[in-house]
């Protein structure tokens, strides 16, 4: 295909040149109507570039196809047979995968160190999850994904499953055996789902870890905007195989997606299709080299332990993607949260992820020497700086079994129970009627339905006294817990 072709920039750009006068959404009408001030800030371009795919990029019986020819072209430069573009980020898109698999009342694996999007979509959706936990690294307190072996265990203990959601890469950098875990789920002919949001640059370049299309992956949902070169809320849906109907995908998108899709997420997505196809192994290439020589820099600076190839080594993990710098900081004496806070007071630099052990920072194809020199910089300013960060208590880490919860009710049910706040000492033996996430990452401690644990408890008010945020908590000072009513 000629990958030189952005249909949906294309259409946008006709669109500009013709000048139409629109008489319908969206109301600020290609930015006439926008507040100066708000213009003044995200620029004109923002507005003119906002248009409606019917009767804007396209005519109203789309007749060009405008959209389709841009997943087309997507499919292809990934080595999919379909794509989907998704504007609602894959928060909604993994929704959407799993509903596509499992319906109601039906059961799906899920690996249990999910993001807290996907035990929205087993509230929402109804499924009855069954958790596959993950490898417990207990030296770094660190979850990686769950192994192939745990996957047949778990096919054979419900063999009635209609597949797995399997999350890799981590928002750490490690990756599952994909292939492994396909197998085991194509041994009983059901689907595998990848929740691959890390990892939409992965097709793009051999020294990365495996892409999960080119692993046997029926299903992988992608988020563009995470490592890859599209704005916020792009997510794209990647199929194969006939184990996942296209047609039943495209429905239930249709039955949670927005009817009023982004244009801006659209173009975005095509162009960056195009830059990588063209482009994408080259500028992958000089990313690599680039994260290596920061590498080599942390790796001998005092009190910070990057996390690296060992992992892999050590049979923790499958692979790693090293455009992750994932550093444990606790022999620095102060927590990832302080780490991360005194990186953007004072150095004006924002890592992705921090925790209570540990930073995490990704390189990607957008980086360039300023952006590397000032994140070693930096660390090294941390480094020599963090004897004078006020210490906070410790945060009292659950041992890696203290996190494998019992599942007393289906999470749907207990989200939806008749439910009591009650003082969190008190919320021991309870059953959870909320999330619990700890964010970032955003991966809960509890769901709807776990039966709560001292340890959990202790664990959760000792990170709130070190500066750790459970914001989807009903009290996130996690003083009181949301229960359900006896």
């Amino acid at each position: 295909m000629d990958h030189s072709r952005v249909p949906v920039l294309e259409a946008l750009q006709e669109f500009r040149r013709r000048g139409d006068v629109v008489y319908g959404p969206p109301g600020h009408k290609q930015g006439l109507g926008a507040d100066p001030r708000v213009v003044d800030i995200v620029g004109e371009g923002v507005f003119a570039s906002d248009v409606l795919s019917l009767n804007g990029l396209d005519d109203r019986r789309e007749s060009q196809g405008v959209l389709t020819q841009a997943e087309e072209l997507m499919a292809d430069a990934v080595g999919a047979e379909r794509a989907f573009f998704s504007t609602c980020g894959s928060s909604l898109s993994v929704k959407t995968a799993m509903l596509a698999v499992a319906g109601p009342g039906e059961k799906l694996l899920i690996s249990r160190n999910a993001h807290k999007s996907v035990i929205a979509a087993v509230i929402v959706n109804g499924v009855e999850p069954v958790w596959v936990h993950p490898k417990f690294d207990a030296e770094r307190h660190l979850a990686h994904p769950p192994e192939p072996d745990d996957v047949r265990r778990a096919l054979r203990a419900h063999p009635d499953a209609k597949g797995m959601l399997l999350i890799t890469p981590t928002d750490w950098g490690s990756c599952a055996d994909v292939r492994g875990a396909a197998e085991a789920c194509h041994e009983r002919d059901v689907p595998l789902i990848v929740d691959e949001a890390w990892g939409a640059h992965l097709p793009f370049h051999p020294d990365l870890p495996s892409w999960g299309m080119d692993a046997g992956a029926d299903l992988v949902v992608t988020s563009v905007h995470k490592m890859g070169g599209a704005v916020e809320q792009s997510s794209v849906f990647h199929l194969q195989g006939d184990r996942v109907s296209p047609e039943v995908l495209k429905q239930r998108e249709d039955l949670l997606g927005t009817t009023s899709s982004s244009s801006l997420v659209y173009a975005t997505l095509d162009g960056w299709r195009r830059q990588m196809a063209e482009q994408g192994h080259g500028l992958l290439d000089a990313a690599l080299r680039r994260v290596a020589r920061i590498r080599k820099a942390v790796a001998g600076m005092p009190g910070l332990r990057l996390m690296g190839p060992e992992v892999v080594e050590a049979g923790l993990t499958a692979e790693l993607d090293l455009l992750k710098i994932t550093i444990d900081v606790r022999e620095l004496g102060i927590s990832g949260m302080q780490a991360a806070e005194w990186l953007r007071a004072h150095c004006h630099v924002d890592v992705g992820s921090s925790d209570t052990c540990r930073i995490s920072g990704q390189i990607t194809h957008a980086d360039n020497d300023r952006t590397e020199t000032l994140l070693v910089d930096s660390l090294h300013r941390l480094v020599d700086t963090a004897d004078a960060i006020e210490g906070r208590p410790p945060v009292r880490l659950p041992e890696p079994h203290a996190l494998e919860l019992e599942q007393a009710v289906l999470p749907r049910d207990a989200f939806f129970a008749e439910a009591e706040h009650v003082p969190a000492d008190k919320a021991v033996g309870r059953v959870a009627a909320e999330l619990l996430s700890p964010y970032p990452p955003g991966v809960p401690v509890v769901a709807p339905g776990e039966v709560i644990t001292a340890e959990v408890v202790d664990y959760l008010r000792s990170g709130v006294a070190a500066g750790m945020l459970v914001p989807d908590s009903a009290d996130p000072t996690i003083e009181t817990l949301r229960v359900t009513a006896r």
